[in-house]
């Protein structure tokens, strides 16, 4: 990719047309509902892998919560209290479909990491959720991504696998990407 590449929120004014992952509904949400969440309903925010003003990837993150007992390990849930935990969701992530396999995916969900740094620094965090699609699951336990098991009950089998990231798993996976 000779363009630098910039990770910035998405604005009012950027075309999303012309998006295009390969999934369906990533993209319908991409063109017609990221917007409005995040300026007119303020539920979350999407961030833009751009050249060149090019849309290439987004992720999209919102503040969110987890009970301690649907936490991965026994060690975890014995050093928390009690009640909801702060934690960043992963929303959505996508690459388009003229972009992928050039490292848009870890770029941004390394941006997305980052931002649950500053919210522990600022307003506490515990970690990240995802619900991972199943192509998508190995991506993300490369970064230490555990899989919800309990949180799964009733889910059917073509539904996204929630997944939890700690925040000192986090910490350790930035240093070595």
């Amino acid at each position: 990719m000779a363009a630098q590449l910039e990770i910035r929120p998405l604005s009012r004014t950027d075309d999303r047309s012309d998006f295009s992952c390969g999934q369906p509904d990533l993209d319908r949400y991409f063109r017609y509902y990221a917007g409005q969440n995040q300026f007119k309903l303020h539920l979350s925010v999407t961030y833009v892998a751009t050249t060149t003003g090019h849309i290439l990837g987004f992720a999209t993150v919102a503040s969110s919560s987890i009970e301690r007992t649907s936490l991965p390990t026994e060690q975890i849930q014995r050093r928390l209290p009690a009640y909801p935990l702060p934690t960043l969701r992963l929303a959505r992530l996508a690459v388009d479909q003229g972009a992928q396999g050039m490292g848009l995916g870890n770029a941004l969900l390394r941006h997305v990491l980052i931002r649950a740094l500053e919210q522990r620094d600022r307003t506490g965090c515990v970690g990240v959720l995802t619900d991972a699609k199943a192509d998508a699951v190995a991506f993300y336990e490369r970064y230490g991504f555990v899989a919800l098991k309990g949180v799964r009950e009733g889910v059917l089998h073509d539904e996204p696998q929630p997944m939890f990231l700690a925040i000192g798993t986090l910490e350790k996976a930035l240093m070595a990407k």
